[in-house]
């Protein structure tokens, strides 16, 4: 079964198009980028496939569910972290989780185990209000976990945080696929996306402009260039589709004049301002 299927999708707010026309699929147990600057209407996009949003034209089902007529059997299935860190300060992580944990109908050994998943059951009796920024994102991470849902939508996981909490983050991520949860990834960081992700969704003024893995998506906005580098330290670039760089390379080659050589391919943020014309932070 799918976890998310996506076709048409669209939502106006009065005369202004959001979201145009989506079409797209997610297997259960992948990581799915769903990037875009500012406006380029992710956060629209997420606020649907949750029922948060209702769509003005298409469908979308999540495990084979319609968002708009199944929603209450949805929401069971699916746990969002959002972007804003919007936990009850004054009540400790144990409280902030077991008032989700009722909400849900979670048991109580829920919440021991999801604090326990994100490493903060040695601090789970003190005020949220003490955290620092990456345990309270820890902390949002666990409050989505406690029903143990199927889809996870996390919304910039790692913004502010420092290197050490987000690869903590980064690696829950990788082990809650393996296990089997599809996770849906908004993020800003395109190193971040090009590690987790099998594939990636670029979107640009509420439209699909790219649709597929990072490797192949780097590899088809790819120049043909080769770097050299020269027994005094020098790198030399040459194009493979220009017959004279091709034929100077070979000369430097046969001569022994190459050090290494390397393939030289365009970043995801590289690939993504091509097809957007848009830095991700503008």
């Amino acid at each position: 079964m799918l976890a998310v299927e996506v076709d048409g999708l669209s939502r106006q707010f009065g005369s202004r198009v959001a979201v145009e026309d989506l079409a797209f699929a997610v297997e259960e147990g992948e990581v799915f980028g769903l990037l875009g600057p500012n406006g380029a209407g992710t956060t629209t996009t997420i606020r649907m496939l949750t029922t948060q949003l209702r769509p003005t034209r298409g469908s979308a089902r999540i495990l084979g569910l319609d968002v708009v007529a199944e929603k209450r059997s949805i929401k069971p299935l699916v746990g969002v972290v959002f972007e804003h860190q919007n936990v009850y300060e004054r009540l400790s992580a144990r409280d902030n989780l077991a008032f989700a944990a009722r909400l849900y109908g979670a048991d109580c050994g829920a919440v021991d185990e999801a604090l326990s998943r994100v490493a903060l059951a040695d601090r789970a009796k003190e005020p949220v209000s003490r955290y620092s920024n990456g345990m309270r994102q820890r902390l949002l991470i666990a409050r989505a976990l406690i029903h143990k849902p199927r889809v996870l939508f996390l919304d910039e996981p790692t913004r502010g945080l420092d290197p050490a909490v987000a690869r903590e983050i980064r690696a829950l991520v990788r082990e809650l696929a393996s296990a089997g949860t599809t996770v849906i990834l908004t993020t800003h960081y395109m190193e971040e996306a090009d590690q987790l992700c099998g594939r990636v969704c670029i979107l640009h003024l509420g439209r699909i402009v790219a649709l597929d893995s990072p490797e192949r998506l780097k590899a088809a906005q790819s120049e043909r260039v080769v770097e050299a580098r020269l027994p005094n330290g020098a790198i030399a670039r040459f194009r493979l589709d220009d017959e004279a760089d091709g034929l100077r390379l070979g000369e430097l080659a046969a001569s022994g004049q190459v050090v290494a050589l390397h393939s030289v391919e365009p970043s995801l943020e590289e690939v993504f301002v091509r097809l957007t014309g848009r830095r991700l932070d503008a």
